[in-house]
């Protein structure tokens, strides 16, 4: 026969696995659809990225990063382009001008997924720089220095890479502190 303070024993112990439980299958659930979204659909769901969102728009590339990639991305903040001047961004913003939005966006892209711990590697194998081609055909340099990883466009402009391996559906984010600009 079961006592009252064994029986209340096993209630605790049930209702600790029933909440354990749950949490597991909340966890599950919310990582399946992070996973599902693209790196458009991770952008526009925050505002840190709402002037990069504005820019992939005027470019016309929002299609091109929902297809399946898989991308590498070095997303660009908003505080990243209100380094740029306002007049100078506006104006890039325009129809007239999407082809050289354009360029300056995919030289945010490299193709296939790199993730943080792969970067780190080739940085290693590469004695603390490693070039990518990005999809507008020139090259970023992602090298190590000051205890901090910074792409480095060609034009010798540094950007910090301030967060890593937010995960999409087609790829990868990495978020930057300033916009690289393309030769």
């Amino acid at each position: 026969m079961i006592t009252f303070d064994e029986q209340q024993k096993k209630q605790i112990i049930m209702k600790k696995l029933v909440f354990i439980l749950s949490i597991m299958m909340s966890l599950i659930l919310t990582q399946k659809t992070v996973a599902q979204k693209t790196i458009v659909d991770v952008a526009v769901g925050n505002e840190d990225f709402s002037t990069l969102v504005a820019a992939l728009t005027a470019a016309d590339l929002v299609g091109a990063l929902q297809s399946d990639g898989p991308f590498t991305v070095f997303a660009p903040t908003n505080a990243a382009f209100a380094k740029i001047d306002s007049k100078t961004l506006n104006s890039l913003l325009e129809k007239e001008n999407q082809v050289a939005l354009a360029n300056i966006l995919t030289y945010h892209v490299v193709p296939g997924k790199l993730v943080a711990s792969d970067v780190v590697a080739a940085l290693k194998k590469g004695n603390g720089s490693v070039e990518l081609k990005a999809l507008n055909g020139q090259v970023l340099t992602v090298m190590q220095k000051d205890g901090k990883i910074w792409l480095k466009d060609q034009n010798d402009n540094y950007s910090e890479i301030i967060a890593t391996d937010v995960m999409a559906s087609n790829g990868v984010i990495h978020v930057i502190d300033t916009v690289v600009m393309p030769n």
